[in-house]
């Protein structure tokens, strides 16, 4: 296996970003200053030229630029700058970023692309709190390239917040657990960590919130330590770990990984849930074993799935 392979074998907690950038127009005039950003290649399908859109004044949102052709489709394609609150230096070779997540194609318009880099979720950090409340609110990360930090943008939110159905919370759940389960759920989003929480406690769970899948780790042994100490098995004092697969510090797919490989947290399942799987990219979850993989559409869902792991695995080490 060549390295370029090895390195992107999944669990191995690294990631590739396209970087690119918009050109900000400063205030005295000067020359164009550079704002850096980054994105997973993962939902980028491809890169194109800009034909140089206008905004109107009656689109919904001032960021919307509105639509073109794309092969087949109609690509609606948004200013990042205007959403970033950025004075955009236009120029003739402004690119389009051709996204795809939760089955949504959309096109975010940005001055220019940089390069690809290959980097480990380690190197990535939470966004300082500052960060995130002056860059329109979707900044979910932040790295240090070279002299320059770049900002991992959360595509997903932006798109939740212009699309109110984009987000739409869903009902409660009917599935209701025969006991009281306990969850460990992992994911840097405090919306989507509160939406799926409702869900699983409405299932009679009792959830334990973490932040990345480090934390995740920490916590799995720490609960191990503690079921040491009482003579119990880790699996008494949890039951199942729903993880996010993009986060800051460990992704979900190395989490699920170091989980299957260990002998004693094994037995637990582990759901991944991320705007990341699509049918072509199943596989990398089944690589690391996961029990099971949600996206969007499939959040209501969530709830049933976990109860279904989890009287399985207990119904199966009651048989043996």
């Amino acid at each position: 296996m060549s390295r370029s392979e090895t390195l992107l074998e999944v669990g191995t907690n690294e990631l590739e970003i396209i970087e690119f950038f918009i050109d900000e127009t400063p205030e005295d005039g000067g020359e164009p200053i550079k704002n850096h950003f980054g994105v997973n290649v993962a939902k980028v399908l491809e890169v194109i030229e800009s034909p140089q859109l206008e905004a109107q004044p009656s689109a919904p949102h001032p960021c919307f630029m509105g639509t073109i052709p794309l092969r087949d489709k109609i690509l609606p394609v948004l200013d990042l700058s205007v959403w970033l609150d950025i004075p955009r230096a236009q120029h003739p070779n402004e690119v389009i970023l051709v996204t795809e997540f939760y089955g949504k194609i959309t096109g975010f318009l940005s001055s220019g692309v940089t390069q690809i880099h290959r980097l480990s979720w380690g190197e990535v950090n939470p966004p300082s709190k500052y960060i995130e409340s002056v860059h329109g609110n979707c900044v979910n990360g932040m790295v240090r390239i070279e002299d320059r930090f770049v900002l991992m943008l959360d595509f997903e939110r932006i798109l939740a917040e212009l699309d109110p159905d984009f987000d739409e919370k869903a009902g409660e759940t009917a599935v209701h657990a025969r006991e009281k389960y306990r969850a460990l759920m992992a994911d840097d989003s405090k919306a989507v960590r509160a939406m799926l929480k409702n869900k699983l406690e409405a299932a009679n769970f009792e959830v334990l919130l973490v932040n990345d899948g480090l934390e995740a780790w920490e916590t799995l042994n720490g609960l191990r330590e503690k079921a040491q100490s009482q003579g119990e098995d880790v699996t008494d004092l949890v039951d199942i770990v729903v993880s996010d697969i993009e986060m800051p510090r460990m992704d979900g797919y190395t989490l699920t990984k170091r989980i299957k490989d260990d002998s004693q947290l094994n037995r637990l399942p582990v759901i991944l849930f991320s705007s990341l799987i699509r049918d072509d990219l199943r596989h990398k979850g089944v690589s690391v074993g996961a029990d099971d993989q949600i996206t969007k559409p499939e959040f209501d869902s969530l709830a049933e799935r976990a109860v279904n792991l989890v009287e399985g695995r207990k119904a199966r080490e009651k048989d043996e």
